[in-house]
C-alpha cells in the first residue's frame, strides 16, 4: 500500500517514469494531508472551555475526519488500480478489425473505471471540505490558519482529481456517459469552489 511508504519512497516513485502514482495518487495524498490538518484544528479545539458549546460537534467532526483521512489515503491505491487496466488496454494489438473492435471494447471499460475512481475521490474530498469549512467557523482561533491551509490543500486535490476525470472522459466513445460524468464533476467543482472561497475568507478575516 502506498500509504505505508515513507514520504521519500513515495516521492521517489512519483518522480520516476513509473505510471503510478501520478496525479491521481498525488491528489489523494494532498487531500489526506488536508483532512489531517482539519483534524488537528478539531483536536486543538476539543475540551477547551471557550468552545464548550461546540464540543459535541467537534467530536462528531473528529470521527468523520478520521474515517475520511483513511478513505483518502486508500484513494492512492484505488487510483493506481483503476489506471492499470487502462495502461494495458493501450498496448492491445490493433492490426485486424477484430482486434480493433476488442481493443475499443476494453478501452471503453477501462476509461470508464479510470474516470469513476477520481470522481469517487472528489466526492470524498468534498465531504472533507465541508468539515474544514465548519472548523474554520467554530474551531480554535489558535489553529485557524491551519484550517486555511487545510482548505487550500483540499481545493488543490479536488481540482487535480477533476483533471483525471476529464482526461479519460474525453476519450470515451459513449459521449452520453462521458457528459454525465463531466456534469457530476463540474457540479462537485462548483460546490468545492464555494466552500473554498467562503472558508478562506473566514480564516483571513480572523487572522488579519
Amino acid at each position: 500500500m502506498m500509504a505505508e511508504q515513507t514520504i521519500q519512497e513515495f516521492i521517489n516513485v512519483l518522480s520516476s517514469k513509473e505510471p503510478v502514482p501520478g496525479g491521481g495518487g498525488a491528489s489523494a495524498l494532498a487531500a489526506a494531508v488536508g483532512m489531517a490538518l482539519g483534524s488537528m484544528v478539531a483536536n486543538l479545539t476539543a475540551g477547551k472551555k471557550k468552545y464548550a458549546e461546540y464540543q459535541a460537534q467537534i467530536e462528531d467532526i473528529l470521527q468523520k475526519a478520521e474515517a475520511l483521512t483513511k478513505e483518502l489515503l486508500a484513494g492512492m491505491d484505488k487510483d493506481a488500480e483503476a489506471f492499470e487496466p487502462l495502461a494495458k488496454a493501450y498496448g492491445l494489438p490493433k492490426d485486424t478489425e477484430e482486434q480493433i473492435a476488442q481493443r475499443t471494447k476494453v478501452m471503453e471499460k477501462a476509461l470508464l473505471d479510470a474516470s469513476l475512481a477520481p470522481l469517487s475521490l472528489m466526492e470524498q474530498i468534498l465531504k472533507a471540505m465541508e468539515l474544514t469549512g465548519t472548523l474554520a467557523d467554530i474551531g480554535s482561533n489558535l489553529a485557524i490558519s491551519d484550517a486555511g491551509v487545510s482548505i487550500q490543500m483540499l481545493s488543490a486535490a479536488l481540482n487535480g482529481a477533476s483533471l483525471n476525470v476529464f482526461i479519460n472522459t474525453k476519450l470515451m466513445k459513449d459521449r452520453e456517459k462521458a457528459e454525465e460524468l463531466n456534469a457530476k464533476t463540474d457540479e462537485i467543482l462548483k460546490k468545492g469552489e464555494v466552500i473554498t472561497r467562503e472558508t478562506f475568507e473566514i480564516v483571513v478575516g480572523k487572522i488579519r
